[in-house]
């Protein structure tokens, strides 16, 4: 069996959507599909999570929604008009949209979540009746039908480990199966979504829990870039990749795929395809477990993230002075600031963190460092970007880090810190914001070409 996500972008009209059907019914074995909310149309288009949110705004503010949920309903009637289906599917989503305000109207957190669930919930019921419609026979499954259980926490859903068992028994149908993504429900019956992006995270749930062969996840790009197109001209695509060195390129910034749905997959081994819905003959890029390493990919990907910032902390003789970091990560924990990289020497060491992170609060942790650790000096600085190289092989091949400093020398970049974590996948570089594309030019002709 072979689960299959759609992106936003492969549901966002009526053409799409009547390629994503051909494309699950090309192939007996894509018997769960798992879909998104319809993504942007155009490049000035919104797209319908974002108009979800805006009628949430509406609703809290207590102030006429009405064109804003017209808006929404409209995007879904145009999609059911030029696929000549019936519109009493709209009077179902209207009623739903009514419900959820008129029940989570004084509780916004469950209100958010509750609406933010429609923009998948709709696109699901939308395709499963067309599909079903063309005499395919296809089912519309719930999240709650299919045992997509989580923690309680809005916006920030967690499976829970039991929910598998229930998931497994999604093996039973003989149907095909249109399954919304982006959210479960939680032992007290409320909606709770995943962060966004999620849909990715409920397309490797499902795979995981049928025990599916291969989880392929479709987009509107024909495989994972070596570096950000918008930067490098015609990059490279990507055609193997390891979980471990995905995991790392999502961190810096690389958008295809969510993250956090690399967990579910990465245990039971189950690989991932990502492909182009527009192009779906294209072999794409294959996320699995282990790669073969040759000269010429032992780098496989650069990435290039904005918005860090880093407190660095000097004080003389630290590493004879026992509990010295654990005071400091005390006070991270009192103000709930989690930080990514710790580069660190005898006398100094610096915290790396999105600035989203610590927005707010840098004067509070500024003098409480200061006040717990007496520390000889301590600065802060938000200008930072977080050049990852990211490659299996870089471990065993002599003179990497050399190739990438002289490319970096050679364009003038400074380097403000350097890190490699002990796992030896990647290389972290921080520079200065300015330099972020600069960075990724210079270290992709090098790392890409015979310069390296």
């Amino acid at each position: 069996m072979k689960v299959t996500k759609f992106g936003g972008s492969s549901v966002a009209n009526a053409t799409q959507i009547k390629k994503v059907f051909k494309i699950i019914n090309s192939d007996p074995e894509r018997q769960i599909v798992i879909v998104s909310a319809p993504g942007k149309r155009h490049a000035e288009d919104t797209k319908t999570t974002d108009l979800l949110i805006r009628l949430y705004e509406k609703v809290c503010a207590n102030l006429d929604y009405t064109a804003k949920k017209n808006e929404i309903l409209q995007r879904y009637g145009d999609i059911i008009a030029e696929l000549g289906m019936s519109d009493a599917l709209l009077s179902t989503m209207d009623d739903t949209l009514e419900y959820y305000i008129e029940t989570y109207r004084d509780k916004h957190n469950r209100l958010l979540d509750a609406l933010l669930s429609c923009g998948e919930d709709f696109s699901a019921q939308l395709i499963a009746s067309y599909n079903q419609s063309q005499g395919i026979p296809t089912l519309y499954v719930s999240p709650k039908e299919a045992g997509i259980m989580v923690t309680d926490l809005p916006q920030n859903a967690q499976i829970i480990d039991e929910a598998y068992e229930k998931i497994y028994q999604l093996n039973d149908y003989e149907e095909k199966l249109i399954i919304p993504g982006f959210f479960g429900y939680s032992r007290s019956n409320h909606i709770v979504t995943f962060p966004r992006g999620g849909s990715d995270i409920t397309g490797a749930i499902i795979a995981r829990g049928v025990r599916a062969e291969l989880y392929e996840n479709f987009t509107d790009v024909s495989g994972i870039f070596r570096a950000n197109p918008t930067v490098i001209k015609h990059p490279e695509i990507i055609k193997e990749v390891t979980y471990r060195e995905m995991r790392e390129l999502s961190y810096a910034g690389f958008g295809v795929f969510h993250d956090e749905a690399l967990q579910p997959l990465y245990k039971d081994r189950i690989p991932v395809v990502i492909k182009n819905t527009n192009a779906p003959e294209d072999p794409g890029t294959l996320i699995q477990h282990d790669r073969e390493i040759n000269k010429e990919n032992v780098i496989c990907g650069i990435s290039c993230d904005k918005g860090f910032t880093v407190i660095s902390v000097k004080k003389y003789l630290m590493n004879k002075q026992v509990g010295f970091i654990k005071k400091i990560l005390a006070i991270f924990e009192d103000y709930d600031i989690s930080f990514d990289h710790m580069p660190s020497g005898i006398d100094n060491v610096s915290f790396i963190m999105r600035t989203s992170a610590i927005k707010g609060k840098e004067k509070f942790v500024l003098n409480a460092i200061q006040k717990k650790c007496d520390v000889d000096e301590l600065y802060i600085d938000d200008n930072l970007a977080i050049l990852m190289i990211v490659g299996e092989g870089m471990y065993s091949t002599i003179g990497t880090a050399n190739c990438i400093t002289h490319a970096l020398a050679k364009d003038q970049i400074n380097l403000k810190m350097i890190n490699q974590g002990s796992s030896e996948i990647s290389m972290m570089f921080g520079i200065d914001l300015e330099d972020a594309d600069k960075a990724v030019i210079a270290t992709y002709q090098y790392c890409f070409s015979s310069k390296c």
